[in-house]
């Protein structure tokens, strides 16, 4: 029996007042890429195994041109792609994202040399990259930063620790997060181009993701970088990490479409060939309710998501678009692939099933990359204009 609104999922039609007829041509190669190169992927059973797969999985990715979108500073080619991976992969989705941080830091404050000597081989995938913003004491709160930059004769001396990042230990180069002028708040941050092979960095150890891909601490020891490694301005790094964030939330947002895309379509089999109390599972009406949240969901993610990149790509500020598709659709993706995983009972929850592993893998993308609750404090800034109280670094 032919469902044609099944083939809705994978379609672009439903955000294609957003695209371009090129996107149209974008779609059908990275779909094909991950029908042929992501379809039987495995998920990684030791943390040494994913760093092995992650490495692999850029070289292919880069190699095919798949983050070419990148390159182009399309934000909705960029969407286009990982929805398509993330539906496949939420392990390759993270390789890309992360990636997608640096490469775009790059863009909006590299040099032409510093350009030159990173950005091809972070896009084509000869090199891995990774955000090192986070610390202990420093997630949500950026202006807690600890990490310390000192001017000295030959350029830059770091220290201090990074945690819950991305790639530590397998990235050759480290986009670092330091204060340069101290009780300046988060004025005071710049950013600073870290190869991995740097005497003073330091891979202090594993943290295991339950979505099982590679995270890990770094220190900072006395680490000395040269005057050019300072990424864009002096006491620039917190406008230049809000901006790559603010570019990248909708990615984000597209990822989580990806993954709850996928729990509908293993969802809507599941229902039509699995049968209780003698009738299919279809036919019953609290599933067919579930079934019409879970697409309506998807449905408004989508558009918010690819209206915030339609919008970036015209050359606007997105800052408040991109924190609603990005607080929206990852709130909507978790409460789909909730509900897919109730549909399918038991067998949800055994591992290796695909909506236990999208379950663990959709949980980080309501945290990483500004909370959804700092994203809905951001929605409210840009309306109101005014600083909460109880914000206690009055000058960010």
């Amino acid at each position: 029996m032919k469902r044609p609104g099944i083939d809705r999922l994978s379609s672009i039609e439903p955000v294609a007042a957003f695209l371009e007829p090129s996107h149209s041509e974008l779609a059908k190669q990275v779909g094909s890429f991950c029908k042929h190169e992501l379809l039987n992927e495995t998920e990684p059973q030791s943390d040494k195994e994913a760093r092995t797969v992650a490495r692999k999985w850029l070289k292919l990715v880069g190699g095919k041109g798949v983050l070419s979108p990148l390159a182009l500073e399309d934000l909705r080619g960029f969407c286009l792609t990982r929805e398509a991976i993330a539906s496949y992969s939420p392990l390759v989705d993270a390789v890309v994202a992360i990636q997608a941080l640096v490469a775009t830091s790059l863009q909006l404050a590299g040099s032409k040399k510093q350009q030159a000597l990173w950005l091809d081989g972070i896009v084509t995938g000869q090199i891995m990259a990774a955000f090192a913003m986070t610390e202990p004491e420093a997630g949500s709160d950026v202006a807690a930063i600890s990490t310390t930059a000192t001017k000295d004769t030959n350029g830059w001396v770091l220290n201090g620790q990074k945690h819950l990042i991305s790639n530590a230990g397998i990235a050759d180069l480290y986009l670092v997060f330091a204060a340069t002028s101290l009780k300046a708040g988060s004025r005071g941050l710049s950013a600073f181009l870290v190869p991995s092979n740097t005497q003073g960095l330091v891979y202090t150890g594993t943290q295991i993701a339950a979505a099982g891909h590679p995270l890990g601490q770094i220190s900072l020891d006395d680490c000395s970088v040269p005057s050019d490694a300072l990424l864009g301005s002096l006491n620039g790094g917190f406008k230049l990490g809000m901006m790559t964030l603010d570019r990248l939330r909708p990615s984000v947002g597209a990822a989580a479409c990806g993954m709850a895309s996928r729990a509908l379509v293993e969802s809507l089999q599941h229902v039509t060939s699995r049968r209780q109390f003698g009738e299919p599972l279809e036919r019953f009406q609290l599933i067919r309710e579930k079934i019409g949240r879970m697409s309506t969901l998807l449905e408004a993610a989508r558009l918010l998501v690819y209206r915030a990149a339609w919008c970036h790509d015209q050359g606007k500020r997105i800052t408040l678009e991109s924190a609603m598709a990005k607080s929206f659709s990852t709130e909507a993706a978790q409460s789909i692939i909730d509900e897919g995983l109730q549909i399918a009972g038991g067998l949800g929850v055994v591992v290796g099933h695909p909506l236990e592993r999208l379950y663990r893998a959709v949980r980080a993308l309501r945290i990483y990359e500004g909370t959804t609750e700092i994203q809905r404090l951001i929605v409210a800034g840009e309306l109101l204009g005014s600083q909460p109280l109880g914000n206690r670094d009055k000058q960010s």
